[in-house]
């Protein structure tokens, strides 16, 4: 049984990230050249516009708003992104969500200590 109701326990078992936006929650397995990060966002999270390295996304549960780029549009469930190096992107959980992302750097996030 998942320890939190989603991720099951060697998914809930992985650090967490630090991470400065409120509510959000993130799972951390890290990779040589790569992270992926199961995160729990709650619904009216706001993730502010900023930009890093490559990312790729899919939304595992609810529904989330992506700014990216020029484009805004909203994800469900089983929907997946793209954000290339560089570009400006935001989100905004309609509904409380589960979001899995690959971050094509070995560094965009540090585990809480």
């Amino acid at each position: 049984m998942p320890k939190n109701g989603f991720y099951p326990g060697p998914i809930a078992d992985l650090p967490k990230i630090d991470i400065p936006f409120e509510g959000v929650v993130g799972h951390l397995l890290q990779g040589v050249e790569s992270q992926v990060v199961f995160f729990e966002l709650p619904g009216g999270a706001e993730v502010p516009a900023h930009s890093h390295e490559a990312q790729w996304g899919i939304v595992l549960e609810g529904r989330i708003e992506m700014e990216i780029g020029d484009e805004t549009r909203v994800y469900n469930k089983g929907e997946h992104y793209f954000i290339p190096e560089g570009v400006v992107h935001a989100g905004r959980p309609l509904t409380d969500c589960k979001v899995l992302d690959v971050f094509f750097t070995p560094a965009r996030y540090k585990a809480k200590e």
